[in-house]
Formats: structure tokens, C-alpha cells, sequence
């Protein structure tokens, strides 16, 4: 199967490598190995189609602190449960932070904490589907795309930096 990619080249993490069908994002990696291990998996051509540049020029305005929500077609592949929690994600502000138990509470599932982390680790729409604002009870900052702790301290500082 075929998709279509464009690089954002990010100061605070690096590449970033944004992920097309044609008609929606349905990728966003982060880190170059899993970028590798998506490229094993499917025929990636290069684009500069306009949903990607969209895509590169709402994260360029993001990490400038000039956009706090995303205006971009998503598709995502998840079980039912893992798309409300998805969804739960989408509705946290920028700037702010809920727990794993909060996103488990919203979707009427108070005692799914653990598969609420599960799904969080599954979402493949980094950024653009806020898992990086989902912190532990107690205020910790765990578990982002496995052990990326430092990913997520530095998205949730930028979105300190400027918020209003």
C-alpha cells in the first residue's frame, strides 16, 4: 500500500515525519525508528501535496506558538475504546494536562487507567492528537510513546511557554 509523507523539520525534536493516504493524516512519527519500522510497512512517496503542506505549516505554527488547535483531516485505526479515547484527547486544551484516570472517567470507563495508556501509546497522530498532555495521577510525567519522557516534557513546556 501506498501513502504519502513530508519531513517537518523540528528545533525542539527533530524530524518529524507526517503520514498521508491522500485524503487524511494517518500518521505522525516522532522518533526515527519507528519511522524506519513504518516505512518497512508501507511504499512511502515523498509529497508536497496540499493536505501536507497544510499538515507542516499548522505544526510549523504550533511550535511557534501560534496555533493551539489543528484544522487537518485525521484518520485513525484503533479498536472502538481506543478511538474514545483518542477522541477524550482531542477535547484536552492546549497548555493543559488530565490524567489517565480523568481521560477514564470521560469515557464512562473509570476502572480502565491501564488501557487508557495502552490506547495513548497506540495513537499513531502524535501532536496533532494531544497524548502528550495525559500525565499520571500524582503530576508525573509518564510513559510517552513508551519511555519518550523527554518528548513530552518538551511539548508540554513549549505549550506553557505559550499558553494565554
Amino acid at each position: 500500500m501506498k501513502q504519502e509523507y513530508s519531513v517537518y523539520k523540528s528545533e525542539l525534536l527533530g524530524p518529524i515525519y507526517i503520514v498521508s493516504d491522500g485524503d487524511a493524516i494517518v500518521s505522525v512519527q516522532l522518533f526515527e525508528e519507528e519511522w524506519l519500522w513504518h516505512c518497512q510497512q508501507y511504499e512511502m512517496i515523498k509529497s508536497n501535496s496540499s493536505l501536507l503542506e497544510s499538515a507542516v505549516q499548522q505544526l510549523d505554527e504550533y511550535f511557534h506558538g501560534k496555533r493551539q488547535t489543528f484544522h487537518l483531516p485525521l484518520k485513525w485505526k484503533g479498536t472502538k475504546f481506543q478511538e474514545q479515547v483518542w477522541q477524550a484527547l482531542c477535547e484536552i486544551p492546549y497548555g493543559t494536562t488530565v490524567s489517565y484516570s480523568d481521560i477514564a472517567e470521560k469515557i464512562g470507563r473509570p476502572k480502565a487507567v491501564r488501557a487508557v495508556g495502552q490506547a495513548n501509546r497506540a495513537n499513531e497522530l502524535a501532536i496533532f492528537v494531544p497524548c502528550h498532555r495525559v500525565i499520571g495521577k500524582n503530576g508525573s510525567l509518564t510513559g510517552y510513546a513508551g519511555s519518550r519522557i523527554d518528548a513530552k516534557a518538551l511539548l508540554l513546556e513549549l505549550e506553557q511557554r505559550y499558553s494565554i
